[in-house]
């Protein structure tokens, strides 16, 4: 069965994977709560992240990897893969792969996301462009 969190849920894969930031209308919220330091409150602050997240990964997608729906909650477990190929968060391009993984909970009302929590693997992220040094062991990438 298809529900309002699955089809929310698809339109943000469908946004990150056509590199529109305006599907945002979509499925986020204008009072949309962000608790992500990267990303302020609100449905025009989602709308300049995801533009500037595609300026430093301009070949980016995202394959979903898990969904659940229980309630007003939706969770994605998502793999983001890239080339660092423009600036991202004031790191310049590097040229480098990447793989970055999420895991996103969002609450929903009245049919949009109204807020998000995420889980990222952000340090193994910054490692891959070479914005921080490998610490080694398993998992590490040179």
């Amino acid at each position: 069965m298809t529900t309002p969190g699955h089809q929310l849920a698809d339109l943000f894969v469908e946004m990150t994977n056509t590199h529109n930031p305006d599907l945002v209308d979509r499925f986020v919220a204008e009072d949309y709560l962000n608790h992500n330091d990267f990303v302020a409150d609100g449905r025009e602050a989602n709308r300049q992240f995801w533009t500037v997240f595609f300026a430093g990964l301009p070949d980016v997608s995202v394959t979903r990897e898990d969904l659940v729906v229980s309630g007003d909650r939706v969770v994605g477990r998502h793999i983001y893969r890239g080339t660092h190929t423009g600036d991202l968060m004031g790191i310049p391009a590097s040229g480098r792969p990447v793989e970055m993984r999420s895991i996103d909970i969002w609450r929903v009302q009245d049919g949009m996301f109204v807020e998000h929590w995420d889980e990222l693997n952000l340090m193994q992220m910054f490692q891959q462009i070479g914005a921080l040094p490998s610490l080694g062991g398993a998992g590490a990438q040179a």
